[in-house]
């Protein structure tokens, strides 16, 4: 006699999002965050030493500190125009990868793609070879941007999103000041017959030695997974993340919210109907305008204190000084991110970071140099936290990671040309001209998304996505 089998119950996909909401904030969580906070801090420290090594590269010979023409490829607009421009091709033309392939995935490949490409870098002698692998870097870093967004959107619970984007990028801009002292130790150096700006680039490829172990402590999103049809695959990640938090919450979880109804595959033309069509167009203005104070400062600070007159030394150990500022920021985040509304929050730093700004190119004593640069960097962090949680809530999980690539596109596009911009405008105007021009862009992304933008504070992203 043979009794047939039971039928495993389909897991409802609606509910299995609702679960992952209710989780409360344990250990188990907030280690999922940091993980992708150390990913965060590797891509940062490729992404920012840009502005750090390039004293380094002119002092080689490599480099000029002033453009040629408008887009000489010799100078360090051109250095930093290679960076932007492929994290351009990689945030508008690769961001669907991560849709198609998983977070996971696509977190692990990219972070691989752009450290190998430094190791290349560090032994380039001329000014296109240098440009063309720093350019392969950014594609890998374009991508990386883009999944961690929105892996990080969909992983935690919504009532700590904000406090998990500010966490994942305190550690992350914990590689500004790392990478600002390191040049200031070794860019003047040749440690064992190797230009110190190379082992500034070797070092930030060590992340690949880290990649494998991080990747086994992270799960695939569940929201992906269900997304994708695979419910079995999403239902077991959320009984594994449901035991483990259970056991060091001490008591039952909390019972699920009502389940929001699931969202339909996406596609790329699903960001042009309403209301995704105003979001769009809002943060794609927002990203290009942003770009310009936010580079324009970062990658920009040495350069500009020896157009003050301060001598390549100083101005590093100046920059090493503020850059310990970098990681307060998104502390900050931690006791405000979910206690405001993120646009007002981007709003409001975007206002601290023009006052900061138009008062630091006045300045001429230290005190006041590294005071407001502590403040510059302050807002542009609050900003960064801010801006890349919120961009991640707008869009539903289809197209997340294809919009947040788009969208955010415009900043590395923009990018492209501000370097130019800002050697210009240095070249006739001086720091004054600079920071002129760049609160002036300031001024526009603060209040695009002022104006423009929904709340999106402690709401379901299924609910922020209807």
């Amino acid at each position: 006699m043979t009794t047939s089998a039971v039928p495993h119950p389909q897991p409802d996909p609606a509910m299995i999002v609702a679960r992952l909401d209710r989780l409360p904030a344990t250990g188990t969580v907030w280690r999922l965050v940091a993980l992708l906070g150390l990913g965060f801090f590797f891509e940062l420290y490729d992404l920012l030493f840009t502005g750090y090594v390039a004293p380094g590269l002119v002092k080689a010979g490599i480099l000029t500190p002033t453009t040629p023409g408008l887009f000489g490829a010799t100078g360090v607009a051109g250095f930093v125009a290679a960076l932007f421009t492929g994290l351009f091709i990689g945030t508008v033309a690769c961001g669907w990868l991560a849709d198609r392939f998983g977070r996971r995935t696509i977190f692990t490949w990219s972070l691989l793609s752009y450290t190998a490409a430094n190791v290349v870098i560090a032994f380039q002698n001329e000014a296109f070879g240098l440009n063309l692998w720093r350019l392969i870097a950014g594609i890998g870093l374009g991508l990386e941007m883009v999944t961690i967004g929105s892996y990080l959107s969909e992983l935690v619970p919504k009532g700590i999103r904000g406090r998990a984007f500010a966490l994942c990028q305190a550690i992350g801009f914990c590689a500004v000041p790392v990478v600002a002292f390191l040049s200031y130790l070794l860019i003047p150096l040749s440690p064992l017959g190797l230009d110190g700006w190379r082992w500034v680039a070797l070092i930030g490829a060590s992340a690949a030695v880290l990649v494998w172990w991080m990747r086994s402590g992270l799960p695939e999103s569940p929201r992906w997974l269900v997304e994708r049809g695979r419910f079995s695959e999403a239902e077991a990640v959320m009984a594994r993340l449901e035991a483990k938090v259970q056991m060091e919450y001490g008591r039952p979880l909390p019972p699920p919210g009502p389940p929001q109804a699931a969202e339909p595959k996406g596609a790329f033309r699903d960001m042009w109907v309403p209301p995704y069509r105003r979001r769009t167009l809002m943060m794609a203005g927002f990203n290009v305008f942003q770009t310009v104070g936010f580079y324009g400062f970062a990658n920009w600070v040495p350069t500009l204190l020896i157009a003050q007159g301060i001598t390549v030394t100083s101005s590093l150990a100046y920059t090493a000084l503020i850059a310990v500022a970098a990681p307060v920021g998104p502390l900050i985040g931690l006791a405000i991110a979910d206690r405001f509304e993120r646009k007002h929050v981007i709003v409001a730093a975007a206002c601290l970071y023009i006052a900061c700004g138009l008062a630091f190119a006045q300045v001429r004593d230290v005190t006041g140099i590294v005071a407001l640069g502590i403040g510059l960097t302050l807002a542009s962090n609050v900003m960064s936290y801010s801006f890349h949680a919120y961009q991640a809530e707008l869009f539903p999980t289809g197209i997340r990671a294809r919009a947040v690539g788009f969208v955010y596109s415009w900043s590395r596009f923009s990018a492209i040309f501000t370097g130019f911009v800002v050697a210009f405008v240095l070249r006739e105007s001086g720091t004054s001209g600079v920071f002129l021009f760049i609160s002036a862009a300031m001024l526009v992304a603060g209040g695009l998304v002022g104006v423009l933008g929904p709340r999106t504070r402690d709401v379901a992203l299924e609910e922020i996505a209807g």
